[in-house]
C-alpha cells in the first residue's frame, strides 16, 4: 500500500493566505480559488463561522464570499445538497497526475491531505492571523482510493454512471490530458483490518500532535517531524525527498526539510503494521 502526502488548500501561490486554526482548536482547509466553478466561499460554513467572511478578511478583499472555489478534495458530504451515492473524491491533472501514475498510485492507496494553517482570531469584527500564533503545515483530510476514473477524453460518458460527481471541479472541463478523479472506498480498508469501520474519506477537523506536520520549535513550517519509518534508513523513499541530506534525526524524532512546491509525495509502506497503525491513529485523533 502507498501513502500519498498531498498538498491541498490555500497557500502563498494559490489564495495567498493560510487556512485558519480557530480559537476552539478546530481547523478548516480553504479550497483554492477557481473562476471556472459555481462553488462560492460565501456558501461555506465551519461551525458558526462564515468562510466567505474569513476569506475576505485573510486575503484583504482579494477574494470574497462571491469568489468561486475549487472544492477538491471534496470530502464533506453535508457541504452542499448531494445526489444519492455520493462519496469523497479527488481530482488531479498535469504533471502532478503523471507523478502519481509513475509512482503506481491506485486502488487501496491512501491520500493524506495537508496544507498551510495559522492561528486566527477576530478583533473589532475582522479575522486576522494571531500575533505569535502557530504557522504550520498540518493534515486536514484523508481518502482511500476505491476507483480511478480517466476523464482526459472530456466525454460525459466517462463519469455519467456516477451522477453525483456532476459538481466536482474536474468534471465537465472538456478534453484535458491526464485529467483523473480518484473516488473513495465506502469504508477504510487497511491491511489486517486496521481502522475498520471508518469512512473511506473525510475531513480532519482538529489540530492534534498527530495531524501537525511542522516539527516542534521550527521557524520554518516546511521542516516536518515524521515517524522513523518514513526515512531513508528504513529502506523506503518518499518521492522528491531521496536526498539523505534532507533527513535529520533529532532528540524529538526524524525531521525532513521538504521541497518547495511539489503537490504529491508518495511512499510505499507495503503492509508495515507500524505505518498502518500510524495512519489509523492520525485519522481517529482528529475526526
Amino acid at each position: 500500500m502507498k501513502i500519498i502526502l498531498s498538498r491541498k488548500g490555500f497557500d502563498q501561490g494559490s489564495g495567498g493566505a493560510p487556512s485558519p486554526l480557530f480559537p476552539d482548536g478546530s481547523m478548516f482547509s480553504i479550497p483554492i480559488p477557481d473562476g471556472r466553478t459555481r462553488q462560492r466561499y460565501g456558501a461555506m460554513r465551519h461551525r458558526e463561522h462564515d468562510i466567505g467572511e474569513i476569506v475576505s478578511h485573510l486575503t484583504k478583499g482579494r477574494y470574497t464570499g462571491r469568489s468561486s472555489a475549487h472544492v477538491d478534495p471534496d470530502l464533506h458530504k453535508d457541504r452542499i445538497e448531494r445526489l444519492e451515492g455520493w462519496r469523497p473524491a479527488f481530482g488531479q491533472t498535469g504533471a502532478a497526475q503523471r507523478h502519481l501514475e509513475n509512482q503506481g498510485v491506485g486502488l487501496g492507496d491512501i491520500f493524506l491531505f495537508f496544507g498551510w494553517f495559522r492561528d486566527v482570531s477576530k478583533s473589532n469584527g475582522v479575522w486576522r492571523p494571531t500575533p505569535g500564533g502557530r504557522d504550520i503545515h498540518a493534515f486536514h483530510g484523508w481518502m482511500q482510493v476505491g476507483e480511478v476514473l480517466d476523464l482526459s477524453s472530456g466525454r460525459a460518458t466517462d463519469w455519467l454512471r456516477y451522477p453525483w460527481l456532476c459538481n466536482h471541479p474536474h468534471v465537465g472541463r472538456g478534453a484535458e490530458p491526464n485529467n483523473t478523479i480518484y473516488i473513495a472506498t465506502e469504508t477504510l480498508a487497511l491491511p489486517g483490518g486496521i481502522g475498520a469501520g471508518r469512512a473511506g474519506g473525510g475531513r480532519l477537523e482538529k489540530l492534534t500532535a498527530e495531524t501537525t506536520l511542522t516539527a516542534p520549535d521550527q521557524p520554518k513550517k516546511s521542516v516536518w517531524s515524521l515517524p522513523e519509518w518514513f526515512g531513508p534508513d528504513s529502506g523506503r523513499s518518499l518521492s522528491y525527498h531521496v536526498d539523505r541530506n534532507r533527513w535529520t534525526m533529532t532528540p524529538t524524532g526524524l525531521n525532513l526539510k521538504t521541497v518547495g512546491r511539489g503537490q504529491e509525495f508518495v511512499i510505499d509502506i507495503g503492509d508495515d503494521k507500524k505505518a498502518l497503525n500510524w495512519v489509523s491513529f492520525l485519522i481517529s485523533s482528529a475526526i
